[in-house]
C-alpha cells in the first residue's frame, strides 16, 4: 500500500534480530506495507544540523563493507518469510535507541529482537527494546521465544484502564490480519484497587468475593465493548482468572502466538512510562510481546 507507514525492524546481525526481520516481514505483508530494515550503530556526529536527524548515512562514514553481509542476510530472511514484500534498507551511524525511536514516528510498528550482539550498540531488552516499549510512537513488537509464523491465538492482557484501549484495538487488529483467535485474559485478585472506589467502600472493608468477581467480569466486558462488531471475523475467548498478574500472563503466553499489553496499567504511577507487568513479560514471556502505548490526549 503506497504511502502507508512501513513496518520498521532494527537489525544488528544477531540471531535474535534476524528472527525479528522474519517476524517484521510477515507483519508488513499482513498490513500491506513496506518493510524498512534499519541497521544503526556507533554514536551520532558531534554537531547536528538544525532540523536534521541525529545520525548520518553510513555511506558517508566509510563503513558499508562492514555491514553488507548483515543487510544481505536480513533481506534474504525477509523475502523467504514473506515473498513479495517490498523491502527498504538503511544503514546509519547513531545510537540504535535514538534512531529507532525517531523511526517509530513514521512507522506502523517497530520490531526488534530480545537479544543482540554486544558490539555496535546491541539490541537488548534492557536497553533498546525496553526503551522503545516505553517511548516509541507506535506499537513495539519484541520477538521472544520460538518463531511462530501463524496458528496460535493472540493473547490480550486486559486491565480495564482507559490507557490500555489502544492495546485492545491492536490485539483485535492483529488477530484479524493474521486470521487467528483472540484470548482476552483479565487477571484479578483481592488486592484489585479499582473495584470499589466510592466513599462508602473504604479500603479496610472485607468485600464479598462474588461481588468482586462480578465487578471484574464487568471490567472485562467493557474493555472489549464495541470491538466485536468491528471485527466480526475474530473469535474471542474471554478468560477471567484469579491469581498473580505477571505469573498468570507469562504462563498463558506458552500457548500464544503473540502477547499484547499496554505500556501502563491502571495501578501504575504517573511517572512510569513502562509498568511492572509490561517489563516482566518483556523479560520472561515465552512468546513475542507487543507493547502498545496510549495515544496522546
Amino acid at each position: 500500500m503506497d504511502g502507508a507507514d512501513p513496518v520498521v525492524v532494527g537489525v544488528d546481525g544477531s540471531p535474535s534480530s534476524l528472527m525479528a526481520v522474519e517476524a517484521a516481514a510477515r507483519e508488513a505483508r499482513a498490513h500491506g506495507v513496506a518493510l524498512r530494515v534499519v541497521h544503526a550503530f556507533g554514536r551520532p556526529p558531534a554537531r547536528i544540523p538544525a532540523g536534521g536527524r541525529p545520525w548520518q548515512p553510513a555511506s558517508t562514514a566509510g563503513v558499508p563493507q562492514l555491514i553488507d553481509g548483515t543487510l544481505g542476510e536480513a533481506e534474504q530472511r525477509a523475502h523467504a518469510a514473506a515473498p513479495g514484500v517490498r523491502t527498504i534498507h538503511e544503514v546509519v551511524v547513531g545510537l540504535p535507541v535514538e534512531v529507532l525511536e525517531i523511526e517509530s514516528r513514521t512507522a506502523s510498528m517497530v520490531v526488534v529482537g530480545s537479544r543482540g550482539l554486544s558490539r555496535f550498540g546491541a539490541l537488548t531488552v534492557g536497553s533498546t527494546a525496553g526503551h522503545l516499549a516505553a517511548h516509541a510512537s507506535c506499537p513495539v513488537l519484541v520477538v521472544r521465544g520460538d518463531p511462530r509464523p501463524a496458528g496460535p491465538p493472540v493473547l490480550l492482557a486486559v486491565d480495564g484502564s482507559p490507557a490500555a484501549r489502544g492495546a485492545v484495538e491492536f490485539a483485535f487488529s492483529q488477530a484479524s490480519r493474521h486470521g487467528t483467535d483472540l484470548v482476552a485474559l483479565h487477571v484479578w485478585n483481592n488486592r484489585t484497587e479499582r473495584a470499589y472506589a466510592s466513599p462508602a467502600d473504604p479500603p479496610f472493608v472485607t468485600y464479598d468475593e462474588g461481588r468482586l468477581h462480578d465487578e471484574e467480569e464487568r471490567v472485562l466486558a467493557e474493555a472489549l465493548g464495541g470491538l466485536g462488531d468491528r471485527y466480526p471475523d475474530v473469535r474471542v475467548e474471554r478468560r477471567l482468572v484469579r491469581g498473580r498478574v505477571r505469573h498468570t500472563l507469562i504462563e498463558a503466553g506458552a500457548d500464544a502466538g503473540l502477547l499484547v499489553v499496554g505500556a501502563r496499567g491502571r495501578g501504575g504511577f504517573t511517572g512510569l512510562l513502562l509498568g511492572s507487568v509490561s517489563q516482566a513479560v518483556l523479560h520472561h514471556a515465552p512468546c513475542p510481546v507487543a507493547v502498545v502505548r496510549a495515544r496522546p490526549a
